[in-house]
C-alpha cells in the first residue's frame, strides 16, 4: 500500500479527481489517500502561494503527489502554484505523452505518437524581470549546465526504459548562442552515451513547423522549459484534444502527477468535464510508484471505452461517437471495461522491473575564468548613439575602451545605420586594451566616472571568457 498526498483542486477538478480515484481503486490499486486543500481557496484565504505550510508537509512526507487543475486569482500579485510546485520540489522533468485515437477521437494525425520531455524548473520560467528605463523592460533567461543535463539524460533512459526508438531536440541555438547552445552541446554530449538511440536536432521554429505537419517523424522530444510548455499543448491538440493529456512531473525526491488542461470554471459542478486527462495522470503515477499492472488494466480499459464511442462532450463528434456521456457516467464505463483491452487501438504493455538509471549530477571542474571588459547598461534619452560614444570615450583609459554600442542587441556604434530604430535603453561595451588584465576595480572605477558624468547605469554585465573561449554575444551585425 503506497501513500499518495491527492489535491481536487478548483473548477472540475473534485468532479474529474472523484472520477479518476474511483476508476483506479476498482482497478486495484493499493494506494492510501491524505488529502489536502491547495489552490483558488487557499490563495483567498490569504496565502499568496495558494498553499499551506501544513500541506507542504505532507507532500513532502508522501513525495507522491496526484494534483487537480486549479485557479490562480487574477491580480494581486498571485504566483502560480503549478510552478512555484516544481521548483520547490525539484521537479525538474515534464513528461507529456502525445497519441492519437483515430479514428475515434477526430484528429488530422491518426499516426501520432509523440512524448514530449520539457525541461521544468529554469529558461524564461525563472521569472526574472525588471523593468529598466521609460521604454524597456528584461526578463532572464537562465539555463544550467545541471539542467541541461538532467532532461536531457531522462529523456534518453525514458526511451530506452520505453522501447522509443529516437530523441529530437528543440533549441533556437542559431540566435541564442549562449543558453540554447549550452543547451544543444549537452545533448550532443549525452547523446554519444546512447548509440542504441537516434539523435538529431532541430531549430524550435521549422521543427514545430514539422511537429503540427508530420508528428509522425517524432518520438521523444527534449526542449528546454518555455519550448516545451509550447510544444505539448499544440501536439495535445492536434492529437484530438488537450482534455485527453496527462503529465508527470518527476523530480529527484518527488513527483506530481496532472491532467495539462486548466480549472474550467464555467463548466465545472455541470457531471460534463472529461476526466480523461487526469486519469493519465493518474496511469503514469502508477507506473512511477511501480503499479504497472493496475496502469495497464486502467490505460486498456479506458481505451476500449473511447473505441466503444462512450464520449464526453468535448470529443463527442456525430457520426464517430455513439453515447455522450457525464463525468461519473464515463468513469463507470472505464471501470465495466476493466480486464478488456481495445481491438483497434493498440493495447499497451508497461515495461517491469527496470529503473530508471539517472546518477545524481556531478559538478565538472572549474574552468579558468578571465575578466575581460563589462558592458554597461544606460537609460540616455537622446536618440543618436553618436553622441552617446562621445560622452562614453571620456570614460575610457588605459585599461578598457569602448568597442561597441547596442539598441535593443543591434550594433549602432560604430558605423551604425540612421534606419535603426532606437529605444532609450543601450547596451555599451568596455573591453580590455591588448593584454592587459582587467580588474572589477577597474569597473568600479568606470561606473564612479559614469556617476560623475551623469550617466545612469542601470545594470552591468561582466564579459569573461572561460577557458580560453570568450563566453558573451557579438551584437547583432557586429
Amino acid at each position: 500500500m503506497r501513500k499518495i498526498t491527492v489535491a481536487k483542486g478548483d473548477g472540475i477538478g473534485p468532479e474529474i479527481m472523484d472520477a479518476t480515484l474511483e476508476i483506479i481503486k476498482a482497478a486495484g490499486a493499493q494506494i492510501e489517500i491524505e488529502e489536502i486543500e491547495v489552490g483558488e481557496k487557499v490563495y483567498l484565504a490569504g496565502h499568496s502561494t495558494g498553499i499551506s505550510k501544513e500541506a507542504w508537509d505532507v507532500i513532502r512526507r508522501n513525495k507522491i503527489f496526484l494534483k487537480g487543475p486549479i485557479t490562480t486569482p487574477q491580480g494581486g500579485g498571485y504566483k502560480s502554484l503549478n510552478v512555484t510546485m516544481r521548483k520547490f520540489l525539484g521537479l525538474y522533468a515534464n513528461v507529456r505523452p502525445c497519441v492519437s485515437l483515430h479514428p475515434f477521437v477526430r484528429t488530422k494525425h491518426p499516426d501520432m505518437d509523440i512524448v514530449i520531455v520539457r525541461e521544468n524548473e529554469e529558461d524564461l520560467y525563472a521569472g526574472i524581470e525588471h523593468q529598466q528605463t521609460d521604454e524597456i523592460v528584461q526578463c532572464l533567461k537562465l539555463i544550467s549546465r545541471p539542467g541541461c543535463e538532467k532532461i536531457v539524460r531522462y529523456a534518453f533512459e525514458y526511451a530506452r526504459q520505453y522501447g522509443r526508438k529516437k530523441v529530437t531536440c528543440f533549441t533556437k541555438d542559431n540566435i541564442m548562442k549562449q543558453t540554447d547552445g549550452l543547451f544543444h552541446r549537452v545533448f550532443d554530449e549525452i547523446a554519444r552515451e546512447y548509440p542504441d538511440i537516434e539523435n538529431e536536432h532541430w531549430i524550435i521554429d521549422i521543427g514545430a513547423a514539422k511537429m503540427a505537419d508530420t508528428p509522425e517523424a517524432f518520438d521523444v522530444i527534449v526542449t528546454p522549459n518555455l519550448y516545451g510548455d509550447v510544444l505539448s499543448d499544440i501536439a495535445a491538440q492536434i492529437t484530438g484534444s488537450v482534455g485527453l493529456a496527462g503529465s508527470s512531473n518527476i523530480g529527484e525526491e518527488c513527483a506530481m502527477f496532472e491532467a495539462i488542461h486548466g480549472s474550467a470554471p464555467p463548466i465545472a459542478g455541470q457531471n460534463i468535464a472529461n476526466p480523461s486527462g487526469l486519469l493519465q495522470g493518474a496511469i503514469m503515477m502508477l507506473n512511477h510508484i511501480g503499479q504497472m499492472d493496475v496502469a495497464e488494466r486502467v490505460q486498456n480499459a479506458w481505451l476500449k471505452t473511447i473505441e466503444d464511442g462512450i464520449h464526453t462532450f468535448d470529443i463527442y463528434k456525430e457520426g464517430i461517437s455513439k453515447q455522450q456521456v457525464g463525468t461519473r457516467e464515463f468513469a463507470q464505463a472505464v471501470i465495466a471495461n476493466l480486464g478488456q483491452s481495445p481491438s483497434q487501438l493498440k493495447s499497451v504493455s508497461f515495461p517491469r522491473g527496470t529503473a530508471f538509471q539517472l546518477p545524481k549530477y556531478q559538478r565538472k571542474p572549474a574552468a579558468r575564468k578571465e575578466l575581460v571588459g563589462v558592458d554597461l547598461f544606460v537609460h540616455w534619452n537622446d536618440r543618436d548613439p553618436n553622441e552617446l560614444a562621445k560622452v562614453l570615450q571620456q570614460l575610457e583609459d588605459e585599461t578598457l575602451q569602448l568597442t561597441m554600442i547596442t539598441n535593443r542587441g543591434i550594433k549602432v556604434w560604430p558605423e551604425g545605420f540612421e534606419e535603426t530604430f532606437c529605444t532609450d535603453h543601450w547596451r555599451c561595451r568596455f573591453q580590455h586594451v591588448s593584454n592587459t588584465e582587467v580588474s572589477k576595480h577597474h569597473i568600479v572605477r568606470l561606473l564612479s566616472q559614469a556617476i560623475d558624468k551623469r550617466i545612469d547605469t542601470i545594470k552591468t554585465e561582466n564579459l569573461y571568457v572561460f577557458d580560453g573561449k570568450p563566453a558573451f554575444s557579438l551584437g547583432q551585425g557586429q
